[in-house]
């Protein structure tokens, strides 16, 4: 079983963070527990050569399942993902700012959304997909991943300007930035930053800061379940833990304690894996 991340080529560094691939298996016999899936700084690609998710939105009840091959945005909420006995997926997360400039299409187009991914690309993301199926090995998955992403990027990517760059860095230094610092360094005013920034993450770039944390805060606590709440939050860049608890309460809609709980109970927490904390490059 695995859950492991794998750096881009050289190609692909501009746009892709990370690739990352999840295969569990599960007896025939056993009930699957479902993923609590909470909001994240991520934009991704994501292929299921074998058997797809159920997603189900936590705030509306959405429900959406049998998609091969997806695409989604910037999430806002909770999603419960519910995967078969058989899972694989390969996922390529986007640095912000990149699905806009493959697509062309604003991010908030996708904000919160989980989609087609043949809506966007083309068929030929079947072709990539029956790859993965016939694939020797988790390092012929990601070489095949790479030629694809790096014909996309030759085709159609953006030239990167200073926006993309205030983008990354809220990524890479979170709260620890202001906003007037940002629109300095992207040589913009408030106003236009703030469009730009929403074009290409779906969020505004306050919002994007505190999921950013967030997502620091969830992923540090899975990688040293023996730091205290309190450790966390500073290390996080909360001034303590009620505003910590209140990320939590306000992305999950659960304690930072009822929270983990539940992520403990996730698929990969079956073969004692989980998601854990790496720096944002």
């Amino acid at each position: 079983m695995l859950l492991k991340d794998f750096k881009p080529s050289p190609v692909t560094q501009d746009h892709v963070q990370f690739y990352r691939i999840v295969h569990l298996a599960f007896d025939k016999q056993m009930e699957v527990p479902f993923k609590a899936y909470p909001p994240r700084p991520e934009h991704c690609l994501a292929f299921y050569p074998l058997d797809t998710e159920k997603v189900v939105y936590e705030n509306s009840g959405r429900i959406i399942e049998n998609i091969p091959v997806v695409l989604y945005g910037q999430p806002l909420e909770v999603t419960q993902r519910h995967i078969g006995h058989q899972f694989l997926v390969l996922q390529v997360i986007f640095f912000p700012g990149s699905l806009y400039s493959l697509t062309g299409i604003p991010a908030t187009e996708f904000t919160n959304e989980y989609l087609d991914a043949e809506l966007f690309f083309s068929t030929s993301l079947r072709e990539v997909n029956e790859q993965l199926y016939h694939a020797h090995g988790y390092d012929h998955m990601i070489h095949i991943a790479e030629h694809f992403i790096e014909s996309l990027v030759k085709k159609r990517a953006r030239k990167p300007d200073l926006a993309d760059a205030a983008c990354r860095l809220i990524l890479q230094q979170g709260s620890r930035i202001s906003l007037d610092k940002l629109a300095s360094l992207a040589c913009l005013s408030h106003k236009q930053l703030e469009r730009k920034f929403k074009e290409r993450t779906g969020v505004n770039p306050m919002h994007y800061s505190r999921i950013t944390r967030f997502d620091k805060a969830f992923r540090l606590k899975n990688s040293f379940p023996h730091y205290d709440w309190l450790r966390i939050a500073i290390e996080c860049g909360y001034h303590d833990y009620q505003h910590l608890a209140k990320d939590y309460k306000d992305f999950t809609g659960l304690t930072p304690v009822a929270f983990h709980q539940l992520e403990n109970k996730a698929p990969e927490r079956t073969f004692g894996l989980s998601e854990n904390y790496q720096p944002y490059s």
